[in-house]
């Protein structure tokens, strides 16, 4: 069990139930849409509005305590590991999101080229293609 108003209060935030619901829900069900985050706060707390719940989203996003992933088409999810360089898989059909580790190798698309005044601090990478539920079902 996270100690949510701890983390809060080490990262310059207030401790609001909003926020903590925020928190423990991206904590159970990590990438999880906007609308399926404000239910969890919702039977968490009995109410939010969406806008509480995106601007909670918006300053732990912007305090580091949590990241958002915006599949292309698809829309922002948000989840609670930040620590790493992990990258995604996206089915396609179904839009499931599964983590992955982070890509190695000589690829070309997996070391960037910069000059010296770019300091690469992350790298984000989306696999895409169907899940094996859809795949069988040819979706």
């Amino acid at each position: 069990m996270h100690d949510w108003p701890t983390t809060l209060k080490d990262a310059g935030l207030r401790v609001t139930a909003g926020r903590v619901a925020v928190l423990t829900a991206l904590a159970d069900h990590p990438h999880m849409r906007v609308g399926d985050v404000t239910e969890a706060v919702r039977e968490r707390t009995g109410s939010a509005s969406v806008q509480a719940v995106y601007d909670n989203l918006a300053t732990l996003h912007s305090h580091g305590l949590l990241k958002r992933v915006e599949p292309a088409g698809h829309p922002p999810r948000y989840e609670l590991e930040t620590g790493d360089n992990h990258h995604h898989l996206v089915c396609r059909a179904c839009g499931l999101m599964r983590d992955v580790e982070c890509a190695v190798g000589e690829a070309p698309c997996l070391s960037a080229v910069c000059d010296d005044d770019f300091f690469i601090e992350e790298a984000e990478v989306i696999y895409w293609g169907k899940c094996a539920n859809c795949y069988e079902r040819k979706q």
